[in-house]
């Protein structure tokens, strides 16, 4: 006879299961940016366009494709270039000051813009900086708020590397420097869901008393109350989520390659003329024009490190 129990299944990692509160995540940038030998940004804000298929040649050492032409499966993030908004200082893990160095018309949407900006001057004690920065979306067809995130910065002398991108338009060919990167963002949202599709359980029984789409029982008698671990109805979706080590394909602009479709993507459109692109192996999170965070790579494979595709042409 089959036993009548078995192993919970499930898991506890992302709960509780509710709406995030921000587009963007916060990211722990202590462990991201550890062993790093490229200098730049750590981060880069994109917007998903869809995917599509992209025609690539397999350098991959010891591939069975080696040297042949492959169709891989490809997710195209639109790019435009960023702007930085604020250079924050931190000490001992805690942000000791912020200094504002940009005052464009597009932030009044999002922040408060001071009338001048006052001088940079750094505190006389600090062990970290970050940078707030914001992205140039007038350059895209879809949208005219700008996004913010914090985003970390490698250098030798972070101070003087600062410095020198205060005022410049940062592209994401300066961030395309990592072959593998994290993408970070929230997932479809699908509303109030059942526990079928919330946490997968079987349907019961075709004569079951009250509907084969709920749990048969909320908990025991005593004690009386219904603990976190039971299945219950409740927020589907959007939820943050991270994609780890996703295999960076190309990178440019539409001026460069131009890889717009003569109808447009679908729910999104073209993209825009001055803008930048992105190709990544594989899927990303989320709906058409949905940000996303994109981080350098915080657990690298040997299995991903080692593959080598040469972009030949995205297929239409």
């Amino acid at each position: 006879m089959a036993k009548l129990s078995k192993a919970r299944e499930g898991t506890l990692q992302f709960a509780p299961r509710v709406r995030a509160r921000k587009f963007l995540p916060r990211v722990n940038w202590s462990a991201v940016k550890h062993d790093i030998k490229t200098e730049g940004v750590l981060g880069f804000i994109a917007y998903k366009v869809g995917m599509g298929t992209a025609i690539v040649k397999d350098s991959t050492p010891a591939s069975l494709t080696l040297n042949k032409k492959i169709a891989i499966p490809v997710t195209i993030l639109e790019a435009p270039e960023m702007k930085i908004f604020s250079v924050r200082f931190y000490l001992n893990g805690k942000p000791i000051k912020d200094i504002v160095v940009s005052h464009d018309k597009e932030l009044k949407k999002l922040v408060k813009v001071p009338a001048s900006l006052p001088e940079f001057k750094a505190p006389d004690k600090f062990d970290d900086i970050t940078l707030q920065v914001y992205s140039l979306v007038k350059k895209t067809n879809f949208k005219k708020t700008p996004d913010m995130s914090e985003v970390a910065v490698n250098a030798p002398n972070k101070l003087e590397f600062v410095k020198s991108l205060i005022g410049k338009e940062l592209s994401i060919k300066d961030f395309a420097k990592h072959n593998l990167i994290d993408v970070r963002g929230l997932t479809c949202g699908r509303g109030f869901t059942g526990t079928v599709k919330r946490f997968g359980i079987s349907f019961k029984q075709h004569k079951s008393e009250k509907g084969r789409r709920r749990p048969g029982s909320l908990g025991p008698w005593h004690p009386a109350r219904v603990t976190f671990r039971t299945p219950m109805a409740g927020q589907g979706g959007m939820h943050t989520r991270v994609h780890y080590n996703q295999r960076v394909i190309f990178a440019s602009t539409i001026a460069e390659k131009n890889i717009n479709r003569k109808d447009g993507f679908m729910h999104f459109g073209n993209l825009g003329s001055t803008s930048s692109y992105i190709l990544v192996q594989g899927s990303v999170q989320g709906p058409q024009k949905r940000q996303v965070l994109l981080t350098s790579a915080l657990r690298p494979t040997k299995k991903q490190m080692k593959k080598k595709f040469e972009f030949q042409e995205l297929v239409q």
